[in-house]
């Protein structure tokens, strides 16, 4: 399956099968933003990432995936 990474937005969007047509009606979107977002061409905003959350019914927590790959580092206290 090669290193590609895996989407969350899709993932959860798969799961509930809402098509990206769907989403972006629900959030006012433009299909094609939504679409950039499915295929990691670009990444939603947090205000974005807060309102997929509500139309998915998640934690935004499913949608950010957060790994040592990643560049951004959590310091735990």
């Amino acid at each position: 399956m090669g290193n590609k990474p895996l989407n969350r937005i899709k993932v959860m969007m798969a799961e509930r099968m809402i098509s990206n047509k769907e989403l972006a009606k629900s959030l006012g979107k433009d299909p094609t933003t939504v679409s950039k977002w499915v295929t990691n061409t670009s990444q939603p905003t947090l205000e974005n990432l807060i309102e997929l959350a509500k139309v998915l019914k998640c934690d935004i927590g499913d949608l950010v995936r957060m790994d040592e790959s990643s560049n951004i580092k959590i310091q735990k206290e």
